[in-house]
């Protein structure tokens, strides 16, 4: 079951990953200021986010086939709309409907994979599942830029659409002979994780949703303009700006089921606080360091840190709710995620647009830093 889900995480991605390294051909071709790249970057994360609480609360009650297949397929449908579209308009418009048609997937697929293993295993499961989107946040960039280099940014959009659109009707079929799984998410209230049961602390969840949900906005807010960043402050070419970001995605294929490892026996509460707590001197590293190596270290560091606090939040997350709340949960959580990243987008680009990159750098990484000293004044005493 589990390998089928990387293959899946993988295609859901493939399109999703493409706004944020082709923001400079998008930029270009529009005549954008950074508050309005921003703003490129926010319709779609917004509109994700938004998708993603029916989409939980879906999961929970009717079964979770015909959502991941809307993951997949329906992305790749709004994709080749994105390839088309002709206006900055239309670019908006179908970045929407991606974002809504991708909302399904992250709610159902986590649930079903961590029911699928012993809880002392579940962040090493969740991780290795992670090396599924890290592979297309990896690839989408350096094909997405050599597609885009030879035949412009829309083509990125259609050509990676086609093979995602194949994929999802392959995975309704097999998810169709594998009717035990959507029976399994159906009847979800009979289970009960004995192993593991879920607390209902809210006073230890929530500080611990909050650390999350502000590192990831600040996290997807701040890579979204590292390819602009890229070329206006070391001048380098789109393609390769482009590029860069596959430097940090590269190191989901490792660190993410490395990050589940570590969680599953340090504890998860741990794992993500320190996580977090190294995010905010990383991103103020970025107006410090030089070119090549450097920043490549910089971006490399950034990428490591990111995919080892996922599991451990997701596997946490889950282990402290109750097993027919947990899509719901999730949507919740997914939702926070992604609207923080989507506000905080076009806020990073104002400030850029005002002060530059180097204030607003170091003013994201003190917010993370000081976000995650405070909350963790509230976790110091939990255990997990």
């Amino acid at each position: 079951m589990i390998p089928l889900f990387v293959l899946a995480h993988f295609a859901h991605h493939l399109v999703i990953a493409l706004p944020v390294p082709l923001l400079p051909f998008i930029r270009n071709e529009f005549a954008l200021d950074y508050t309005q790249a921003g703003v490129v970057i926010m319709a779609f994360n917004l509109a994700y986010g938004i998708s993603q609480l029916p989409s939980g609360w879906l999961a929970d009650r009717i079964g979770s086939r015909v959502l991941l297949t809307v993951g997949t397929a329906g992305v790749a449908l709004a994709g080749l709309l994105v390839g088309l579209s002709q206006t900055h308009f239309m670019l908006i418009t179908f970045l929407v409907l991606m974002g809504i048609a991708g909302g399904g997937y992250h709610p159902s697929a986590a649930p079903l994979i961590s029911r699928s293993v012993e809880p002392k295993n579940r962040g090493r499961a969740l991780g290795f599942h992670m090396i599924g989107g890290s592979g297309s946040f990896f690839l989408a960039p350096l094909v997405g830029a050599g597609i885009a280099a030879c035949y412009g940014w829309r083509a990125s959009f259609t050509w990676l659409a086609i093979p995602t659109a194949l994929f999802g009707i392959a995975f309704y079929v097999l998810l169709g002979r594998r009717p035990e799984l959507n029976r399994l998410s159906k009847t979800i209230s009979e289970y009960c994780d004995k192993a593991q049961p879920p607390s209902s602390d809210l006073p230890q969840l929530i500080p611990f949703m909050v650390l999350n949900i502000f590192a990831a906005g600040v996290n997807f807010s701040v890579i979204s303009f590292i390819p602009l960043f890229m070329i206006d402050h070391f001048g380098v070419a789109e393609t390769i700006a482009a590029s860069s970001l596959s430097i940090m995605y590269s190191a989901g294929l490792w660190a993410s089921p490395l990050g589940g490892y570590i969680s599953d026996r340090l504890g998860k509460i741990r794992v993500a606080l320190v996580a977090c707590l190294v995010t905010g001197p990383l991103i103020y590293l970025l107006n410090i360091v030089p070119s090549g190596l450097g920043i490549g270290a910089v971006l490399l560091m950034f990428g490591i840190t990111m995919y080892i606090r996922q599991p451990a939040s997701e596997s946490y997350i889950i282990s402290q709710t109750p097993e027919h709340r947990r899509s719901t949960i999730l949507g919740i959580y997914y939702f926070a995620s992604m609207e923080a990243g989507g506000i905080f987008s076009p806020i990073i680009g104002n400030c850029i647009d005002r002060f530059g990159f180097q204030p607003t750098f170091t003013g994201a990484g003190i917010a993370i830093l000081m976000v995650s000293l405070v909350c963790a004044i509230f976790l110091r005493h939990n255990r997990d």
